[in-house]
């Protein structure tokens, strides 16, 4: 019967913690005994005691009220807890929120939820201009291509187009490719759509270098030519 009592009482009071919060919180800039006074200040507050002292945590946990008290002052300097002024009939109190360790939090994964999409677009961006190239790529070719998604902020897509753009002028080299970005990026082109309407223009602009003949054996297409070094 005690035993059931004691389950119960572990099941049914428990206080929820982020996963987040224990896989990242190194990340943030926390050491374990900061951690572990947050979780006690969340499980304090879950429980309707807003402001614990440092008394109260100190009896939680190994360190001295001294040691809890410096450490809640340096995670309010530090922007991981906060203090709010609160009003209850005309009585004022203050109250700890951990808002400020929630947005930390979320920013982090996003950040790095965004990175590990950024490297894997990367990479498979570098497939696709292998593929085309018909080798691997040099080093001074991949540092280009991390300048252009890194420093230059143009989207992959957009990449993909102007590779295309330069297998379809028969100039497949960084030089031209890069020129092809330069223009579009110099002409506020950011998206497909605006690429190929750019381009028609660009093509109607100049007809004598509009044509070649690709395919001979088969059905003749004509595909659009344009020097992107000579503009």
């Amino acid at each position: 019967m005690e035993k059931k009592i004691m389950m119960d009482l572990m099941v049914n009071s428990n206080v929820m913690i982020p996963s987040l919060l224990l896989e990242n919180y190194y990340m943030l800039g926390l050491n374990e005994e900061e951690c572990m006074l947050l979780i006690h200040v969340h499980s304090f507050i879950s429980k309707g005691n807003y402001f614990p002292t440092p008394d109260d945590l100190a009896e939680r946990m190994s360190c001295t009220p001294a040691q809890c008290a410096d450490h809640l002052r340096r995670l309010v300097q530090n922007g991981f807890l906060n203090i709010e002024q609160r009003t209850d009939n005309q009585i004022y109190s203050e109250a700890y929120t951990l808002e400020p360790l929630w947005e930390k939090l979320i920013v982090h994964h996003y950040q790095k939820t965004t990175d590990q999409q950024h490297a894997e677009q990367e990479v498979a961006l570098y497939t696709v201009f292998e593929n085309e190239f018909g080798r691997p790529l040099s080093p001074i070719e991949c540092e280009t291509l991390t300048m252009w998604l890194d420093q230059d902020h143009h989207s992959p897509e957009l990449i993909k187009a102007a590779l295309r753009e330069s297998v379809i002028s028969g100039k497949l080299n960084f030089r031209y490719i890069d020129r092809i970005l330069f223009e579009w990026k110099k002409n506020g082109i950011k998206t497909l759509q605006q690429a190929k309407a750019y381009g028609e223009k660009i093509r109607n602009k100049f007809p004598q270098k509009k044509e070649h003949q690709a395919n001979k054996n088969q059905n003749s297409i004509t595909l659009p030519m344009y020097n992107w070094l000579e503009n």
